[in-house]
């Protein structure tokens, strides 16, 4: 099979080929029925191949590297799991585009379950994103997620990124450590989570308390806004409590991913979860 035939027949189980941008796997991490999942998920980089490798619950179909990237995993004892396509970084460049950072490693992989809403423990944090549409942004978020234990991250599964491509890389990993929900209705599924005992506290400069003073508890759900817009009026009026975060400085706005990780910090400490 030449080159051109293999990209055409890459970008056609990808959804759109390179970069998994916005249309490209659009079903991934959506549920069809008997929790079948459609779509396949990107994955490239480092970080990324190598813990969807390390996941059992991760299925991969076709492993593209590098020699370099091999001989490395071969180093690192890192099972590859399917017999790897050995190529030139070139053709992952035509893959997946020039700006991508693959390090020489490309999986396409099934997009991994995700657990219904209901099934989310009663303890811990989950957060949860209204509309936050980068996926640098999402990515991010999921690392911060991941290095405080969050339980879950429920999206939207509209105006929200796929996971797999451009998010996956960001996210570094975590996409296979924080199961990643998806849903239709975001005020139903806070209402949900409001019926089962979880505190929803909304995230916005125009809240009513200092999430600093604000009386948490567990099971806890972080509530964030997309940049510019924040929460919805709707999800603002099913949060629980609408909280902001104060700051020292001049400026009182903070990236929604670095507003996370200090959100996260904020509540993980006052409840007694790091350390």
């Amino acid at each position: 099979m030449s080159d051109r035939d293999k990209k055409q027949r890459f970008r056609r189980a990808s959804g759109k080929g390179p970069a998994g941008g916005r249309d490209g796997g659009r079903h991934a991490g959506r549920r069809e029925r008997g929790d079948r999942l459609e779509g396949a998920a990107i994955l490239y980089g480092w970080h990324t191949v190598a813990a969807a490798l390390a996941n059992p619950q991760r299925r991969i179909r076709k492993l593209w590297l590098t020699e370099n990237a091999a001989r490395r995993l071969a180093e690192e004892n890192i099972d590859t799991r399917v017999p790897p396509e050995i190529v030139r970084p070139n053709l992952i460049d035509a893959r997946l585009g020039p700006d991508a950072v693959h390090q020489g490693l490309l999986a396409e992989a099934d997009p991994l379950l995700a657990p219904e809403l209901d099934a989310l423990p009663r303890r811990g944090i989950v957060l949860v994103l209204d509309q936050i549409t980068d996926p640098h942004n999402v990515g991010a978020i999921m690392r911060s997620a991941a290095a405080f234990a969050v339980s879950a991250i429920v999206t939207t599964a509209r105006h929200s990124p796929e996971a797999t491509g451009v998010l996956a890389k960001s996210a570094s990993g975590a996409l296979e450590l924080v199961p990643l929900v998806t849903v239709q209705n975001l005020a139903r599924a806070l209402m949900e989570l409001n019926d089962t005992g979880f505190l929803t506290v909304g995230l916005d400069s125009e809240g009513a308390g200092n999430l600093g003073a604000v009386e948490l508890r567990q099971p806890l759900a972080l509530v964030l806004g997309a940049e510019g817009r924040g929460l919805r009026q709707l999800t603002r009026q099913t949060c629980s409590v609408v909280a902001r975060l104060d700051l020292p400085g001049e400026i009182k706005s903070l990236n929604v991913s670095n507003a996370a990780v200090l959100a996260l910090y904020i509540a993980a400490s006052r409840l007694g979860l790091t350390g």
